[in-house]
């Protein structure tokens, strides 16, 4: 077992590359031991942006600490997911605080790449060092007229070349059924879209106000464009990892120790995961007794098998609830400023760059492009809406869609991210178990 520090145990660890592959001595360790633990509930984490295994392992470590002392008589095991994805610097690890190089980036009067988040970017895009340099001298240097230019390098840095399966997971929702399709994000005039980026940044840090009477300059947005671009990456790369790598590993571990039950818990772009980790499921397993999102990072009609502005059109998970045993509990809160603001501005495919700030943004964007954390499951018949008095007061184990407010332990973080990060909370751990049927 991995990770000698987990105030945990056992705990194993799953590691995939950004295809979906597994690490096989990871993933045959976990298939050897758990039937020789007395495992009876597996509970498996996949983390959102994250930069290192040390980051991700701080998160599994904080979040599962409460759970011995919560249900003290179960027979729980844990494995950590760790999959290629990136945080930026100024982007907050789960309770902890701010780094040094947080702060000063905030500080700096120029959106520049610091080292760390430079060094994040080689590490999550290999091979493309020269573009990544020339990224942070235009941030650094905001060269008039050269914004187009920004948007080709900031495109070429996120591809995915053709031939891997990464393309077939870009769609979230709207152009079902059509891979290829990339957001305004890609295809829109750059210039218009750090507009609308910078003004979104300075209505969410209080200055709002002005903004309506100045246009922003369009390099306040830019780090936006990049960091926006990079997690849309990352969503791509979550639905890979979840259907090609997890769910198939779920569906090995169904063989191995079959009467294991599975709680799966995603945080962020981890909630995607987890969420197509259920379509990478072999048929006829049924071991996938929960689900539980923390601050889902996708589309909140992915399970809709209808959209409402589209009934021709489901969402690119309708339906895959059903295979799991159990509930779908999405936790989310109102306070989460990066998917209520920040993501349905990016996740926008229309092809065209007009859009609102401040409410509007909420209203018009937010209603086609919200976000699974900022208000929960959408146009499943069937939700059930609790607050988190209520879920703690249970049961959730019924099958079926759970939506969870959980504003009142959700709700710490500035921008850009709001209360994206604020997840580790015993509250929280409470809510996998309630979920799971794990006394």
């Amino acid at each position: 077992m991995a990770d000698p520090g987990m105030s945990v145990t056992p705990y194993w660890e799953l590691t995939f590359d950004a295809d979906g592959d597994p690490d096989a001595a990871e993933r045959d360790r976990l298939l050897g031991e758990i039937g020789g633990h007395g495992v009876h509930d597996l509970i498996v984490f996949a983390h959102g942006w994250n930069n290192d295994r040390s980051g991700a392992t701080a998160l599994y470590r904080r979040f599962f600490a409460p759970i011995p002392k919560l249900a003290p008589k179960a027979r729980i095991g844990y494995a950590g997911v760790i999959w290629p994805s990136m945080r930026f610097c100024d982007e907050p690890i789960p309770d902890f605080p701010k780094s040094v190089v947080a702060t000063e980036a905030e500080e700096s009067p120029a959106p520049a790449l610091d080292k760390d988040t430079r060094h994040a970017l080689l590490e999550t895009f290999p091979g493309r060092a020269t573009v990544v340099d020339q990224i942070a001298r235009m941030l650094d240097q905001r060269p008039a007229n050269e914004l187009e230019e920004f948007g080709r390098l900031v495109r070429l840095l996120v591809e995915v070349l053709p031939g891997g399966p990464q393309p077939l997971f870009a769609a979230d929702t709207l152009a079902e059924g059509v891979p290829q399709s990339d957001p305004v994000l890609f295809t829109g005039d750059t210039a218009a879209l750090c507009e609308e980026f910078a003004a979104a940044l300075a209505t969410l840090q209080g200055g709002g106000g002005a903004a309506g009477f100045a246009l922003p300059n369009p390099w306040d947005g830019a780090k936006e464009l990049l960091r926006q671009a990079t997690y849309y990456a990352m969503k791509r790369r979550a639905g890979t990892v979840g259907e090609r790598g997890l769910g198939r590993v779920v569906g090995q571990l169904a063989g191995a120790a079959p009467d294991v039950r599975v709680h799966l818990v995603g945080h962020s772009f981890g909630g995607r995961l987890v969420s197509f980790a259920l379509r990478g499921l072999p048929d006829g397993v049924r071991t996938v007794k929960s689900v539980t999102l923390l601050q889902g990072a996708f589309s909140h009609y992915a399970f809709a098998a209808r959209l409402p502005h589209d009934p021709r059109t489901g969402g690119v998970l309708q339906g895959q609830q059903n295979r799991i045993d159990g509930p779908l509990v999405c936790c989310y809160s109102h306070f989460d400023e990066a998917l209520g603001t920040m993501y349905p501005l990016a996740s926008r495919m229309a092809d065209d760059c007009e859009s609102a700030l401040g409410e509007d943004v909420g209203r018009m964007l937010g209603a086609m492009w919200g976000a699974m954390g900022h208000d929960g499951v959408q146009e499943v018949p069937g939700t059930r809406a609790l607050d988190l008095a209520a879920a703690l007061r249970g049961p959730l184990a019924a099958p079926g869609c759970v939506n969870v407010d959980a504003a009142a332990v959700v709700k710490k973080g500035g921008p850009p991210s709001g209360a994206h990060s604020d997840i580790v909370h015993p509250e929280l751990a409470r809510v996998v178990l309630a979920a799971g049927h794990i006394a």
